[in-house]
């Protein structure tokens, strides 16, 4: 049977580092193990916050990279000021109260001049390119991942050209997405992101989305089908972990301003005051971009001295530490609109065989996973005495030697499993 060509029209992949391109990296890794052949079309010169070299080597050899020239603003950015390039395009914005003449003024020109994103002038070169490709190599079906949502406009344009089948895969929902009210919209800007999303959703013959929320909230705009597609958890090749001699709580990617759960670092400090030898076992450990935010929170409750910042490590790096450290922190904003958002982590976090304190808004869609899996403990912002509770059985556990999760039902979760739904729906 010959094999069915799938054109993936995305920005983050390797050597991007984060949590943006793990999901297209693998589905390309196992789509040949179901009759597809992975076309990935990327930017040739993008301006990735991270880079993690080592994920090239992860990159399946039985995928086509297709590679076209970017013209992006962040490039020009840069030469103003390259640290502010860099946090805006990792989703990293000042508070609000803080922010400087100049940092308002780049949220301002990202929000309002490039619509839906600063890599809106991808589209039409890119449009123009695999319109070629597309009728040269028999593709009938693409995908278009984002964000960044400029990429659905690359499929809402070939769809309209072409009439190719096309699935918008949103990682990430589109104007409800957390950083959306920060980046100083006008009037006019804000309708007209409403309005491509709403032509993007009712074009594009399949959407696809990572939680129950958001198929929901797309409901509200679409009667376009909708299938959830989850992240999930690979098989790494890490050799076998020693765990922390210290009592590490430990937090995995960025840790942005709107995270910070002041309500945790008080039931440290708390604890800290209260339990004998707490302070001598006391380990924070934070991997990946930190805003000074949280920093601040962690100088002001005066647990400086139980902080170890490792800033990025490369992807190698950051499962070993989800396999040695003592409980793993997942937060996520305390917030309606960050409900839906199901952090990509979680799924590595949960076949770590280590506890998982979770902290969230309300009716998070990740906390009825870790729920039903049994791996780890979610709380909402106002659950101080539980979150205190649950740190301190942690601590007795591992005073014991016996802490540990025992996840249940994980499999379904699998990259391999995941993909396995893809390949059945693009073949429908």
């Amino acid at each position: 049977m010959e094999q069915k060509k799938l054109l993936i029209i995305t920005y983050y992949f390797p050597p991007a580092g984060g949590p943006g391109v793990q999901r297209w990296l693998k589905f390309v890794k196992y789509l040949p193990d179901f009759n597809v052949q992975p076309i990935v079309y990327v930017p040739e010169n993008p301006t990735y916050p991270i880079v993690d070299e080592a994920l090239v080597n992860e990159v399946s050899d039985q995928v086509i990279v297709l590679k076209n020239k970017i013209m992006e603003p962040y490039q020009l950015a840069a030469l103003f000021s390259k640290n502010k390039t860099k946090k805006i395009s990792s989703g990293i914005f000042p508070q609000k109260k803080k922010q400087t003449f100049l940092d308002k003024l780049f949220l301002w020109v990202r929000g309002n001049l490039f619509i839906p994103d600063a890599r809106v002038l991808w589209v039409k070169p890119s449009v123009s390119y695999l319109e070629k490709y597309i009728k040269e190599n028999n593709i009938d079906t693409i995908v278009t991942s984002g964000p960044p949502h400029s990429l659905h406009l690359i499929g809402l344009e070939l769809k309209e050209k072409l009439n190719v089948k096309w699935f918008a895969d949103f990682r990430d929902p589109w104007t409800t997405i957390g950083y959306h009210k920060a980046l100083r919209l006008s009037a006019y800007a804000a309708k007209k992101h409403k309005k491509l999303e709403h032509k993007v959703l009712n074009s594009a013959d399949t959407i696809i989305v990572t939680s129950k929320t958001t198929k929901t909230e797309f409901q509200a705009i679409t009667s376009k089908p909708i299938s959830v597609i989850t992240n999930g958890y690979d098989i790494e090749n890490v050799e076998k972990q020693t765990l922390d001699t210290k009592f590490t709580l430990a937090h995995i990617g960025s840790f942005l301003s709107d995270r910070n759960p002041r309500f945790l670092w008080e039931s440290l400090i708390e604890l800290l005051q209260e339990v004998p030898d707490f302070k001598t076992h006391l380990e924070i450990k934070l991997i990946g971009a930190v805003s000074q935010e949280v920093l601040d929170a962690i100088k002001e409750f005066n647990l400086e001295g139980y902080l170890n910042l490792l800033g990025y490590v490369s992807h190698h790096e950051a499962i070993a530490h989800q396999k040695k450290s003592q409980v793993l922190l997942l937060i996520e904003i305390n917030s309606e609109d960050t409900r839906s958002i199901i952090p990509g982590k979680l799924f590595e976090y949960m076949v770590s065989n280590r506890p998982i304190i979770a902290i969230g808004p309300q009716g998070s869609d990740f906390a009825d996973i870790i729920k039903e899996t049994n791996t780890g403990v979610f709380f909402d912002y106002s659950e101080k005495a539980k979150l205190k509770s649950v740190i301190l059985d942690f601590y007795n556990q591992y005073l014991e030697g016996k802490l540990q999760a025992n996840g249940v039902g994980l499999q379904q979760y699998s990259r391999k499993n995941l993909t396995k739904q893809l390949a059945q729906l693009i073949s429908e």
